[in-house]
């Protein structure tokens, strides 16, 4: 067969997404995907509160519940938190997972007054990765100390923490101390005893010089 006779295939055509469709028309929704069964959306952060609202009370969509909310950390990307709100709709028996970006200054809405239950997740993401949450009542430390400095769970939290605690006799209550270290860090190769046995026992003849008879 000639090149000239030669076509392309026609590219496949993308499986039509009604609901998907639906989720980006909403406004302030910048990003749908499919991944693993399971959709994720992105939102612009200002209009998180808006979209959630939504979400819970559009009979389209039907997410009553919010399963969890949680956070993670790319110090890489200028926006660097992402925080991640798990969705649940029981009338439809689906999930969607929301994710809005922030940085270590501006606040994401705080969506407590949709989800009542929100509060405590959004008090660990803000003891854990330092993320403020605008409308939330409450932002005491939840995992931590009230006294704790920095938030841990960021990648460039030194894994000794800033200070340690003690209990002092004298004083007869717990009171904050600079690290000590009583021993240094040791590196370990965490490789299998396989993987680690670099040579054999026999090894010796593939490399012996000449014969033994």
């Amino acid at each position: 067969m000639s090149e000239d006779n030669q076509t392309e295939a026609p590219a496949p055509e993308a499986p039509a997404d009604p609901f998907g469709d639906l989720l980006r028309a909403i406004d302030g929704v910048t990003d749908v995907v499919l991944e693993r069964d399971e959709r994720i959306i992105a939102v612009d952060r200002a209009a998180l509160a808006a979209v959630m609202r939504t979400l819970r009370d559009d009979p389209q969509f039907a997410f009553e519940q919010c399963m969890d909310v949680c956070g993670v950390d790319w110090p890489e990307r200028a926006e660097r938190f992402d925080v991640v709100y798990n969705l649940l709709s029981v009338t439809r028996n689906d999930r969607l997972r929301v994710i809005v970006t922030t940085d270590e200054t501006a606040p994401v809405p705080s969506v407590s007054d949709i989800w009542p239950g929100v509060t405590w997740w959004e008090r660990e993401v803000f003891d854990l990765f330092g993320v403020s949450f605008d409308g939330l009542v409450d932002h005491r430390r939840i995992l931590t100390d009230n006294g704790f400095e920095g938030h841990p769970m960021r990648k460039d939290f030194p894994l000794t923490g800033h200070v340690e605690l003690r209990y002092d006799e004298e004083q007869k209550r717990v009171v904050y101390d600079k690290v000590a270290l009583t021993q240094e860090f040791r590196n370990f190769d965490f490789l299998s005893p396989w993987e680690a046995m670099t040579t054999l026992p026999g090894d010796e003849k593939a490399t012996r010089g000449g014969s033994d008879a």
